[in-house]
């Protein structure tokens, strides 16, 4: 297993152990997408209003903008060899950017619990042991995966996408053999609060995963083409979570009574008796399971950054890794058993929610790294509070917050909607405010802080041939 179990954590990926190609995004994101949570977010579009037509293009349209947002980030993993978030030390701080690290844990552990609840009833029903040790068998197989590490994850990625596709080509048919397509697609009212909260449903899928992309195309080559990473990581992603979305919403408009909230029973009752049933209910746990260790490595990934920022950047012990795997097993299995009877409400106001507070995020790092750096960082400085960065970084701290503060008045959850969203009809356009106000007041705030932009030849991760490891 020496060779297997990766030593890595936040620390820089030496060239001598860069490997692969950008393809390897295309696979990983596509098996990542297609499942069933992604599904459920598909059905949502639906069931909160909108009819199947103008669903499937509003989740598409939201599938794309997110979408490039989050291939963005991806592009980032070769030039760098670091982990996503800790690229945020550059704008943030190295002590700052424990700020959205900490809301990108309760990310990771919310989509760790959402996830488990629906892998967990398919192997509760595939082992005949029902809901809750389906649940804590799931999340045990997602941390031995997650911290195996990194080509685990991508084999995991390369399995699922193409067991995920066959299945899903099958329930499609399945599905179109039950329902006239047509008749689904003939009512095309048009709808704009309801358009825009698929739009929303979809953009917030693709954002989420936003803070971890590139810890997967970490590994890549440093002369892998950035143009390269961002569309194969953009196809496999938009593909995987389209094609998803929109078995969702079809089958959500052609029995809503027998799909909403019963989704697990429902797309195995497309299959026959017997053993198709037991291949579609591993199907889901397979495609859920891809998913569930992003999350769990993700979450790992931004636990030691938050940590090593105050503690220094240390060796981190097998054991010690292993607790951290340990640690989000156990607070999200919790979560899953505590909210596994509420779970398609839960999770839509958990998807919409989540997208306020990492949009100013995303738009920030996006701004500093491709518009004021130019691509360059000083790596050594990332990991020095004393150094380039230091310690807190008011300015961007401050965007943040105002970014999070002006998305208020037009977020539209089940426990808070803002005081402009009826004026538009009811149209949450939080997402798009969350965006484009921190991205613009960054730049006016940043562009001129040329201390922190090292020169052309010290923005590049080290080539030495071993680093030290963390």
């Amino acid at each position: 297993m020496a060779g297997v179990v990766e030593q890595r954590s936040i620390d820089v990926v030496p060239d001598a152990e860069r490997h692969g190609t950008a393809v390897s995004q295309f696979t990983l994101w596509l098996g990542a997408n297609l499942q069933i949570t992604a599904v459920v977010t598909g059905a949502l579009a639906v069931v909160f209003g909108a009819n199947a037509f103008w669903s499937l293009l509003g989740l598409l349209l939201g599938n794309l903008l997110g979408g490039a947002v989050m291939a963005l980030h991806s592009a980032q993993g070769p030039r760098l060899g670091l982990p996503q978030m800790i690229s945020s030390r550059a704008q943030f701080g190295v002590r700052g950017a424990v700020v959205p690290l900490a809301l990108v844990i309760v990310m990771y552990i919310g989509f760790f619990a959402s996830g488990t609840v629906l892998a967990g009833q398919a192997v509760g029903h595939l082992t005949h042991l029902g809901d809750t040790t389906g649940i804590i068998a799931f999340a045990a197989i997602t941390a031995f995966a997650a911290a195996v590490g990194y080509r685990l994850i991508h084999a995991l990625g390369r399995i699922a996408g193409l067991v995920c596709a066959v299945a899903f080509v099958y329930l499609g048919v399945r599905l179109l053999e039950r329902t006239d397509l047509a008749a689904l697609l003939h009512d095309r009212a048009f709808d704009f609060p309801v358009f825009l909260l698929a739009v929303s449903l979809s953009a917030s899928w693709q954002l989420a995963f936003g803070p971890y992309v590139a810890d997967y195309s970490r590994y890549l080559p440093r002369h892998t083409s950035a143009r390269a990473t961002f569309w194969w990581t953009l196809s496999g992603s938009v593909l995987g979570s389209q094609w998803s979305m929109t078995f969702g919403a079809l089958a959500a408009a052609a029995a809503p009574a027998a799909f909403v909230g019963h989704e697990v029973s429902y797309i195995v009752g497309l299959g026959s008796a017997g053993l198709m049933a037991s291949v579609l209910y591993f199907v889901i746990a397979l495609g859920k399971l891809t998913v569930n260790v992003l999350n769990t490595y993700g979450g790992f990934m931004s636990m030691v950054t938050s940590v090593s920022g105050f503690r220094g950047q240390r060796t981190l012990s097998p054991r010690g890794r292993s607790l951290y795997f340990a640690g989000i097993m156990v607070v999200g299995s919790a979560v899953a058993l505590l909210g596994k009877d509420s779970f398609l409400t839960s999770f839509k106001d958990f998807l919409l929610f989540l997208l306020t507070f990492f949009t100013p995020w995303s738009a920030i790092n996006l701004v500093d790294y491709y518009l004021i750096s130019k691509e360059r960082y000083d790596i050594p400085a990332l990991s020095d509070p004393a150094g380039r960065y230091g310690a807190w970084n008011g300015k961007a701290l401050l965007v943040y917050g105002i970014g999070l503060v002006a998305q208020l008045p037009f977020l539209v959850t089940h426990f808070y909607t803002g005081p402009l969203v009826a004026p538009l009809g009811g149209a949450d356009i939080s997402w798009l405010i969350g965006l484009v106000v921190p991205a613009a007041l960054y730049w006016l705030a940043a562009r001129r802080d040329t201390d922190r932009i090292p020169a052309a030849d010290t923005g590049v991760a080290p080539t030495a041939e071993a680093a030290p490891r963390s």
